[in-house]
């Protein structure tokens, strides 16, 4: 037997689903079935192809009140919240219909003598390697597109969330879409990297952390394998003084604690001008000591635990070091903390860029909130980090806010809004955030290639 893959649930330690991962060969054999289909799958009408992903996105939703608990037995979400249905439709929706303009040949000009235009052609094999935070919804940022496109799409799937990759694949299967175009696969790390290495896929699509970023990189180096990648983030929000202060402690904090603050635009540093600091904070204590820590299946419960128990050691740590070092904690200890997945929401004040909890990814129910005098000092601090995903903006001026988003080095500029991933809007990082782009037209541009056409007529 081969290296089993199991998911340990968070809710009580136990393990939840294991599959065994495939060998390197039978891996290879899955990217070969792949190459081999993605000829025939990108011959078929376009229509078609776009049909198949929308019949697909609905077969998802129609299995949505078995995936809510499970995957809150997987990774710690809180079923109240309900899934992610209502984002995968909406991206993988917005993807469908955009395709037809998205993908249409670019008409260059065309006279007596010659005809030009280009064309987009798919990658052919893509690789989507998804993460556990948000399983359905990252992947069919990737998926959806890419199949529409034209190419084959492996799916491999975190550990985490390991039965959420084999999900999709039966669901989309059942509308149609041919096994070998599109399938979930179960790798470890070795086989991965041994496979980008020896040019099994056109493409490979990364959500996760910086540590698994380079290590695509390593792989793919010298191939010339096309890489997105998306990584960690460290999101800064910035209250103006000219703020609506309800909503923008509302949204921030929202943004900061949802889904236990394992959110890849999550607000993990909140800036607050001056004359708003002390009400901001006395409103965001109020709302997080609120909160029920508790197990996720239980409807009344806010925050469920984190998806590991060492995720939750490393979001410990950063607050202990921060405290050392001055921090002050705003929180009382809740008594369904139990020291291991199950770990109280947190904010801390007195932070400086010093402490780890300033610099470093989170990725957990933990936020610190700084004072600032106004713009510059703002901006400084912003980009005072070596992530750029996202920022979020809170003014009534817009000129404003576009005057600062200017300045901010991100990935995308929120006003008056957070944590959200608009489908029409590039999703894309910048420094150690990532780079590449996903959804949109430029979400098409990433997953086929350009080929140019010069015909020449004859006389």
């Amino acid at each position: 037997m081969g290296h089993i893959l199991r998911c340990i649930s968070p809710i009580d330690g136990a393990v939840f689903a294991e599959r065994e991962a495939l060998s390197p060969e039978a891996a290879r054999q899955a990217a070969d079935r792949a190459r081999a289909a993605q000829a025939d799958w990108a011959a078929r009408p376009l229509r078609e192809r776009i049909d198949l992903v929308r019949a697909g996105i609905a077969a998802v939703g129609a299995m949505n009140d078995e995936l809510v608990p499970e995957l809150a037995q997987m990774m710690g979400r809180p079923v109240r919240y309900g899934g992610e249905f209502g984002g995968f439709e909406e991206r993988g929706s917005h993807m469908a219909t955009i395709a037809e303009e998205a993908l249409a040949d670019i008409a260059v000009g065309e006279d007596a003598t010659v005809k030009r235009y280009i064309k987009r052609i798919p990658h052919g094999v893509v690789l989507v390697v998804a993460p556990w935070n948000y399983p359905y919804m990252t992947a069919i940022n990737t998926v959806a597109p890419a199949l529409i496109a034209g190419n084959s799409v492996l799916l491999k799937h975190a550990t985490q969330t390991l039965l959420a990759g084999e999900r999709m694949a039966r669901a989309f299967h059942s509308v149609g879409v041919p096994e070998a175009v599109f399938q979930n696969v179960f790798l470890d790390h070795a086989t991965t990297s041994t496979l980008i290495a020896d040019r099994a896929f056109d493409f490979v699509n990364f959500t996760g952390s910086v540590g698994g970023g380079r290590a695509m990189e390593q792989a793919a180096a010298g191939t010339f394998t096309g890489l997105g990648l998306e990584l960690g983030g460290k999101d800064p929000g910035y209250v103006m003084e000219d703020a609506d202060l309800d909503a923008a402690v509302a949204s921030l904090i929202d943004g900061a604690m949802f889904n236990s603050g394992q959110c890849c635009c999550g607000i993990e540093r909140i800036y607050v001008h001056e004359r708003l600091y002390e009400a901001f904070v006395d409103k965001a204590v109020a709302i997080v000591e609120g909160y029920k820590l508790g197990n996720p299946l239980d409807a009344e419960t806010d925050i469920g635990p984190m998806a590991n128990i060492r995720f939750a050691r490393e979001v410990r740590d950063q607050i202990e070091e921060a405290l050392a070092a001055g921090a002050r904690a705003h929180v009382m200890h809740k008594p369904e903390d139990d020291g291991g997945a199950y770990l109280s929401p947190q904010i801390l004040t007195e932070v400086t860029h010093d402490m780890r909890v300033m610099r470093d990814e989170s990725f957990g129910p933990v936020v610190g909130i700084m004072k600032v005098s106004g713009d510059e000092e703002a901006i400084r601090l912003m980009n005072d980090s070596r992530f750029g995903l996202t920022a979020s903006l809170w003014t009534a001026d817009i000129a404003r806010a576009q005057r600062v988003g200017d300045r901010i080095e991100t990935g995308t500029v929120f006003m008056n809004r957070a944590d959200y991933l608009d489908p029409g809007l590039c999703w894309t990082g910048c420094k150690e955030s990532g780079r590449g782009g996903g959804l949109s037209v430029i979400g098409y541009h990433n997953l086929t290639r350009p080929k140019s056409y010069y015909l020449k007529k004859t006389t």
